[in-house]
């Protein structure tokens, strides 16, 4: 299997490890950066972007990245915060007043932020259609009551992300989240990032193939078990994402659609301290508040140990062991996308590809390629 691209001799094992997943089929196609410091020391990508293995994955080629889309949501907001449109200690129902009803007075922008807010999902019977509509989506939102004591613990706010961070962004600045990102982030850095995707993109897409099934059937769980509160309203197919809703919708929290090289375009903002080729997004002090501790420990929704400052996962070596105690923030797709935003060493990491592996933040493949980078860097 050929791989295409460059990468710096050092990486030359990480390379070797991407051929070898591509050859043996545990990758179909797939992109993969690592920038230092505005400098590209890898930028691959390989295989192919349909099942039938017809179509080769192209240096263009985009698609559903999942949940690595919120790294792209959590940036916007901290712009905004950045220009003192936001506050995020001030409560959600500031800019969103309905947000305060049934005890969610008193819920802060940084509780979104951080997943830590209890209202991690959407109230049943709510499904893909309910999903697709702005307006309804939000507003049932704003109705709930929380499920925990918000700011207690984490409980990965897996589909409605978006939603909820996208509604305060349409308030304060009159644009819907897909537009915000589109024109202030996207455009500037002439980054081919999107929030689903232009009908006229849609040819050079790969559509993600589904993982495995879960172990278990979420249905048969409790109906007050956080997991399937969480992940079942709506109960979604990873097809979905290859239909014509989902990529008009505008999710913030998984219809991102882009590949290794924009979302390393994007997010090394963070790494290289908030500018990138002479376009500043955010100040220093805003990505110190990235790394303010929100919470640590058990997810109540994922059941497994993980630490959130404001708008990003940091290390937490008991559940995300691959990911270095240092200074960095990151965060994964189901199936295995990710983007790692290393500050001290001012480095971006970030894989995308079509063929899902288990797992709803990263994936064996993921680790794999991160347990090998961070081993050459550090000899």
């Amino acid at each position: 299997m050929t791989v295409s691209g460059q990468c710096s001799p050092e990486f030359d094992e990480l390379r070797t490890l991407f051929e070898q997943n591509l050859t043996s089929g545990e990758e179909l196609g797939a992109s993969m950066v690592i920038d230092i410091d505005g400098e590209i020391a890898v930028d691959l990508w390989g295989g192919y972007i349909d099942s039938e293995r017809t179509r080769p994955w192209e240096p263009d080629t985009i698609t559903n990245v999942w949940s690595s889309t919120k790294t792209v949501t959590s940036l916007a907001v901290l712009m905004l915060v950045d220009r003192g449109l936001l506050d995020v200690h001030a409560p959600v129902a500031k800019y969103w007043p309905e947000f305060a009803a049934n005890g969610k007075e008193h819920i802060e922008l940084r509780h979104l932020l951080s997943h830590t807010s209890g209202v991690s999902g959407w109230e049943p019977p709510f499904g893909l259609d309910d999903l697709y509509d702005w307006e309804s989506a939000s507003a049932r939102l704003a109705a709930q009551t929380p499920w925990w004591e918000p700011g207690t613990a984490s409980g990965y706010h897996a589909q409605n992300f978006g939603q909820l961070l996208g509604e305060v962004v349409r308030r304060v600045t009159g644009k819907t989240l897909a537009q915000f990102i589109a024109e202030e982030i996207a455009g500037p850095l002439n980054a081919d990032f999107q929030l689903g995707a232009r009908e006229t993109d849609w040819p050079r897409i790969a559509d993600v193939i589904a993982p495995p099934p879960l172990p278990f059937d979420l249905t048969t769980l409790p109906e007050d078990n956080l997991l399937r509160r969480t992940l079942g309203s709506p109960l979604l197919e990873a097809e979905a994402a290859n239909t014509a809703p989902w990529r008009r919708a505008d999710l913030g929290a998984y219809n991102g659609h882009a590949n290794a090289r924009s979302l390393a375009r994007i997010m090394s903002v963070i790494p290289r301290g908030g500018t990138v080729d002479g376009i500043t997004l955010l100040s220093p002090a805003t990505i110190d508040l990235i790394f303010q501790e929100q919470s640590n420990g058990p997810d109540k929704v994922l059941g497994v140990p993980l630490r959130f400052g404001i708008g990003y996962g940091l290390p937490n070596q008991l559940g995300v062991p691959y990911i270095p105690d240092e200074r960095i923030c990151f965060w994964g797709g189901w199936g295995g996308s990710m983007v790692v935003m290393d500050v001290d060493r001012r480095m971006t990491i970030t894989y995308a590809m079509n063929k899902m592996g288990t797992g709803l933040v990263g994936s064996a493949r993921s680790e794999a390629y991160l347990r090998t980078i961070y081993g050459l860097i550090n000899g």
